[in-house]
């Protein structure tokens, strides 16, 4: 009895689990389904949405344009505000205030330069017209500016002025035009042992200081502005003239040869001794402070530093040494030899000097 009942229980369970094997195949097929479904079902989505996700990627892509156009039009805009700020203060005129009118000249530089770079804008070529329009009226007024300031103050140097700037043993003592010392104009004994650089010649201010650094900006715009030969015109006559002035002011006179034969002995030393007098002058401190101002005021336009200087110079050059040359072709006499060997004195110990400047005056020439 006992074999039959564990059969039978067999028997149970084996149709117990294959009717459990039945049920799980049954499930995994519904699962499956189920599955194959939703993977159909999600295949059909994803076409439902590429439509959805390409506009979706256009439209990202229009925001990325539009914020970089955005961006474009910001820097565009900022630059035809700092045109029209420009503008006003170039329209205006340098006289108010000139520091700010080379500013605007730079910031309209600076924006024509944005726009060159930047062609492609439909707005270009016309700001371009309009910015280089401005900036030629702009240098037209500097140029005006540069020859009123130069010319209000550039005032011949009064003789007074330059004696004070001499050494206290060539000043002119009290109601004598001649400085002191031998009526040749020799250098005193207690500087005879003494090179004449070591001689200090106090530069008279031709200009003044402040208004230098204004002259140098005007210079350099004009310069850069292609207007190198209007900048050496006006600086020429303006600086020239004067300085023929302060020559005439101190007795400096052009004298021919015939002029030196009709004077009496008497007179002619005494205009000997004032040449002499006045070579000094001339060279040490007259030329001497052109040739700084010169250095100064067209600073970065190395170009025109010397033909300016040699230019503002020759005429004055030509008038001092006009008389000497009267002298030298005139009749010869005894009495002239020792303010002959005087002359010869002077015009060796400004060699140096005198030589520079008609060593620049002839490479100019030649240039």
């Amino acid at each position: 009895m006992g074999v039959p009942r564990t059969m039978e229980a067999l028997r149970e369970r084996a149709a117990f689990m294959k009717d459990s094997l039945q049920k799980a195949q049954t499930i995994t097929d519904n699962m499956v389904t189920i599955l194959g479904s939703f993977d159909h079902r999600l295949s059909a989505l994803e076409t439902a949405m590429r439509p959805t996700q390409i506009r979706t990627h256009s439209i990202r892509r229009a925001h990325e344009n539009i914020d970089k156009t955005l961006k474009a039009a910001e820097v565009i805009l900022a630059q035809f505000d700092l045109t029209r700020k420009a503008e006003a203060k170039i329209l205006r005129g340098p006289h108010e205030d000139l520091e700010s009118y080379l500013e605007a000249i730079d910031q309209l530089k600076s924006n024509v330069q944005f726009f060159s770079s930047n062609k492609t804008f439909k707005i270009s070529d016309g700001v371009l017209n309009h910015a280089n329009q401005l900036l030629a009226k702009a240098i037209s007024k500097l140029e005006d500016e540069f020859r009123t300031l130069l010319s209000n103050y550039s005032k011949p140097v009064e003789p007074d002025c330059l004696f004070d700037c001499l050494p206290n043993s060539l000043r002119p003592s009290s109601g004598s035009p001649n400085p002191q010392g031998d009526a040749g104009g020799k250098i005193p004994l207690e500087h005879q042992n003494k090179s004449i650089e070591t001689i200090v010649f106090t530069l008279p201010t031709l200009i003044p200081p402040r208004v230098m650094p204004l002259l140098h900006d005007l210079a350099q715009q004009m310069a850069q502005a292609g207007h190198q030969q209007q900048l050496f015109r006006i600086y020429r006559d303006t600086r020239a003239s004067v300085l023929e002035q302060s020559l005439r002011k101190l007795g400096v006179e052009r004298l021919s040869k015939d002029d030196v034969q009709k004077m009496q002995w008497e007179v002619l030393e005494a205009k000997i001794g004032n040449w002499i007098h006045y070579m000094r002058i001339a060279v040490k401190l007259l030329f001497a402070g052109e040739k700084k101002i010169c250095e100064q005021i067209l600073d970065g336009v190395s170009s025109l530093r010397d033909q300016c200087f040699a230019e503002v110079t020759m005429n004055s050059v030509s008038a001092l040494l006009s008389f000497g040359e009267a002298i030298a072709k005139s009749k010869r006499s005894p009495e002239k030899l020792f303010v002959l060997l005087d002359m010869y004195e002077i015009m060796r110990e400004l060699q140096s000097d005198v030589w520079k400047m008609l060593q620049i005056a002839d490479e100019v020439c030649n240039y």
